[in-house]
């Protein structure tokens, strides 16, 4: 059964700090938390043999950190996945997902990637504990099937919220 690992960017410094939103670079914090998520993805046993990650570079940076503990799948970045919608990525995860792809990591923003993740929780009837929001560095890990061209979690295969403790 295919698996989609779903994560949000790790911390980035603040608007203002950055010359546009699109070269906010990661925070110490972020740093962390996205070794932190790297490590659990690691625990879990997971890797990927597809990975679709946002061209920002908090979402490279982002990826940098957790690319090895998945194996260094190809990426694949175009400028579409910067702050798209849950419909775009589900549809970006399909299209792999069809071609053959085992499991596929997708590394992006809010409010799109957190609405993806949500909506794989509600269609797995596993919504419990999920984060208000999708934090930062959250990751969710779900196995998918393709419906009808559209994406149906069965089961929560992992949760990470870096602000869980």
């Amino acid at each position: 059964m295919p698996r989609l690992i779903v994560m949000r960017h790790a911390k980035a410094v603040d608007r203002l700090e950055a010359e546009d939103d699109f070269e906010r670079g990661l925070t110490e914090r972020g740093r962390e938390d996205a070794a932190r998520a790297a490590a659990a993805m690691k625990s879990a046993g997971l890797t990927a043999d597809q990975a679709l990650v946002s061209p920002a570079r908090r979402t490279r940076e982002t990826w940098a950190v957790v690319s090895e503990t998945l194996g260094a799948p190809p990426v694949h970045d175009p400028m579409a996945l910067y702050h798209a919608s849950t419909e775009m990525l589900e549809r970006a995860a399909s299209e792999l997902i069809a071609r053959g792809a085992q499991t596929v990591a997708v590394i992006g923003h809010n409010p799109g990637i957190g609405g993806l993740a949500h909506s794989l929780a509600a269609s797995a009837q596993a919504a419990t504990g999920m984060p208000r929001g999708w934090p930062t560095s959250s990751v969710g890990v779900f196995d998918v099937a393709l419906k009808d061209g559209a994406l149906t979690a069965s089961a929560r295969v992992l949760l990470f919220d870096p602000k869980a403790g």
